[in-house]
């Protein structure tokens, strides 16, 4: 029976300008990681303003989730583009970053010139055991979808093998996985078979804007010309971008070496950012020095805190890389991290947007056939064993700060038991976690000293 409070007709035509107001709000407002923005985007977009069906939502949910990238930024592309074509997804996708960019570079700035001051260091005491939890939390989460089977078990315990003792790169363990996907759907496909994405629509909110039985716009249907077309542009747009940095920095500068190091790892990054931290980590931290580890917990405490995909954790490797290296020179700090920052932001998101724009009808059109989705899901299960790697990392780092022959960190280790339990039992959120471990680790870092 329909409900005589709904609505009887659809909303009227949505402006391109009532459109840029809303992404740029929303670009604010994206705390909580891709679920907490999915969630702010299905309020908004289904139930509130109705633009588009809750069934419509969770197919261009479920087909972001299939590509690299940070899904909910690419959802509101997604959005955005099939309304307003590419124009509308170009702007949807660059407010959902933008703010985060310039928090970041803010904040950053703070952190490179005031790191050091006893206050600034208490609360990154108490955020980094917080920043732990979180990611053994995000394996844990990855890993109730991800692992549902004995094989795909088997493959994350490979992946956390490899990576933990052997020191594979990140790249070859998302290949390797995707090669067992590709070949495992022939000789047993109900394995491989991807799981059901966001649930179903359940729920009517009244008529849409772009509704179930909406046909699809011209521009949103497959075109061999039209997907040519901007495959050129967006790698015109890259190629130009590179050029421009290798012109000025040459092959080895930092910025070139930035802009290289960050388009693949944008390739990488299926399961969520934290999929791609490892490898952020592996080239960031141990091959081009970038900034340290105990820095590389900072920032990701720094993404944990902003609104924006976490991803954006990225822009604060790039401006400590570009302050470190001084791109711009010793008397311009500051504008070689935002620089750098920028520069990274770049080249990480640009493949999203390429993806949505030229790809979206191409791979919505296998979306759901088992030869496309079998390699994602061997993947997604080897990102499980690299997350929990990662959390081993952060947590030994953050537990033994001068190494194994240095002190164990009581306080720290406390705070990280604290945080799992609030976590995994009481369903607290990101921020008030961060917040409460944040003021632990001032108040214990104030006291301590006065104690001793």
């Amino acid at each position: 029976m329909a409900d005589a409070n709904l609505p009887a007709a659809a909303p009227e035509a949505v402006g391109f300008g009532e459109a840029f107001r809303f992404w740029l709000r929303l670009g604010f407002i994206s705390f909580g990681g891709p679920a907490g923005q999915i969630a702010i985007m299905h309020t908004e977009l289904v139930e509130r303003r109705r633009w588009i069906s809750e069934k419509r939502f969770l197919h261009a949910l479920n087909y972001c989730m299939l590509l690299p990238g940070p899904e909910a930024q690419q959802l509101a592309t997604y959005i955005g583009w099939l309304m307003h074509r590419t124009w509308g997804g170009i702007v949807a996708g660059a407010l959902f970053v933008l703010p985060s960019l310039f928090i970041l570079i803010g904040l950053s700035w703070i952190y490179m010139r005031f790191g050091s001051l006893p206050v600034v260091e208490g609360v990154f005491h108490g955020i980094k055991p917080a920043v732990t939890a979180l990611v053994l939390h995000a394996a844990h989460r990855i890993g109730s979808r991800a692992l549902r089977n004995g094989w795909m078990w088997g493959i994350a315990a490979l992946a956390f093998v490899a990576i933990f003792a052997l020191d594979v790169p990140f790249p070859a363990i998302v290949g390797a996985a995707a090669l067992i996907g590709h070949f495992g759907a022939r000789w047993a496909p109900a394995v491989f078979a991807l799981g059901g994405g966001h649930g179903g629509a359940q729920q009517g909110y009244g008529p849409a804007l772009i509704d179930d039985d909406t046909p699809t716009p011209a521009h949103a249907r497959f075109s061999r010309g039209h997907l040519l077309r901007l495959l050129i542009v967006g790698l015109g747009a890259w190629a130009m971008a590179m050029g421009v940095l290798v012109a000025t920095g040459g092959l080895d500068g930092a910025l070139t070496q930035m802009g290289w190091f960050f388009t693949k790892a944008a390739l990488l990054t299926f399961g969520g950012a934290y999929a791609v931290l490892p490898y952020v980590y592996q080239g960031a931290v141990e091959q081009h020095h970038w900034l340290t580890a105990p820095q590389m917990i900072d920032g990701l405490a720094l993404g944990e805190t902003t609104p924006g995909p976490l991803i954006m954790v990225v822009a604060f490797v790039g401006f400590v890389g570009g302050w470190a290296k001084q791109v711009l020179g010793p008397d311009a700090l500051f504008s070689s991290g935002a620089l750098a920052a920028t520069v990274v932001t770049f080249f990480t998101f640009l493949p999203s947007f390429i993806f949505i724009l030229a790809g979206g009808p191409l791979v919505e059109a296998t979306h759901g056939k088992l030869g496309f989705t079998a390699p994602l899901s061997a993947v997604t299960a080897a990102v499980v064993g690299v997350i929990l790697n990662l959390a081993l990392f952060f947590a030994y780092h953050v537990l033994w700060p001068q190494g194994f022959g240095g002190r164990f960190d009581l306080v720290s280790a406390v705070i990280a038991v604290v945080a799992v339990v609030a976590l995994f039992r009481f369903k607290v959120g990101v921020m008030p976690l961060l917040g409460g471990c944040a003021a632990v680790g001032l108040v214990a870092s104030l006291l301590l000293p006065a104690l001793r």
